[in-house]
């Protein structure tokens, strides 16, 4: 894996938030490339209620500035960035005052899932791409973790299908049990065809839940990696039947070992 570019694209991750199955492995997979010598990015949402000054964010002015239609909105994208303690991997996260300044991640007080969280998705994607442009960092492959993150695939393989940049970049979804219950903004396939994607290739949102957004993210993958022990059946249904290359759930220790080859092995 040396020298390999790798992106990871998470809707959450450790140390910034709380442990769960994504924000975990979405810290362990890219130290266990790091560790081979693997080039690695990470990008998340600047939550609230993620501490700045505790995780010493600043801003990248460079990188800040630039304004994203979501829906027909202009909407401002800053970019921060922090390096994980003792890892040397630097984190970027996506901000935007009116999408994630709340002190919260995905759901108010009631537990009660925000409206927006449909747009914050599409700002997160193409927040991501227009950085990682920026950059001029070209990623050889991209891994998504968690559904913020699912938008991703879909607008790489259509919004910028004609970015050269990307053109030899994998894409791996891994894909989780627990989502959200639910579901998101039920306009969210028409502000997805506002950006031109074309609609057989997203109809599977029609009904934004989160299989669904799990589904659209395997659809326009290269593979997929099973991020739980148990998956439902018919997201398990799903991955079988699109003959992606796969790679099923395991323990800490022997991902360390059969992540990387998968990789190497299937996926470049």
């Amino acid at each position: 894996m040396e020298d390999k570019r790798i992106l990871y694209v998470s809707s959450e991750v450790v140390p910034y938030l709380a442990e769960n199955e994504v924000s975990l492995q979405s810290y362990e997979m890219p130290k266990m490339i790091n560790d081979l010598g693997g080039q690695i990015r990470i990008f998340m949402p600047r939550y609230g209620n993620i501490n700045e000054r505790r995780h010493q964010l600043h801003e990248v002015i460079r990188l800040s500035g630039m304004n994203l239609v979501v829906n027909d909105m202009d909407m401002p994208l800053i970019i921060k960035v922090a390096s994980i303690p003792k890892e040397r991997i630097q984190v970027y996260f996506i901000d935007n005052d009116e999408y994630f300044k709340r002190k919260a991640t995905f759901s108010d007080e009631e537990g009660v899932l925000y409206p927006d969280n449909d747009e914050r998705a599409i700002f997160f994607a193409k927040g991501v791409v227009e950085t990682v442009k920026k950059l001029n960092w070209v990623p050889d492959v991209i891994h998504v973790h968690g559904w913020m993150a699912s938008l991703l695939p879909v607008y790489l393989k259509h919004y910028y299908k004609d970015e050269g940049i990307f053109a030899e970049t994998k894409i791996i979804t891994s894909v989780y049990e627990h989502g959200f219950e639910g579901e998101l903004d039920p306009n969210l396939l028409d502000k997805v065809l506002f950006d031109a994607i074309e609609k057989e290739a997203v109809e599977v949102i029609g009904k934004p839940n989160y299989e669904n957004l799990m589904k659209l993210s395997v659809l326009h993958s290269d593979a997929v990696v099973s991020g739980s022990e148990v998956l439902s059946p018919t997201l398990t249904k799903f991955i079988e039947s699109s003959n992606k290359p796969f790679l099923p759930f395991g323990t800490k220790e022997s991902m360390k070992e059969k992540y990387p080859l998968f990789i190497k092995n299937q996926v470049l």
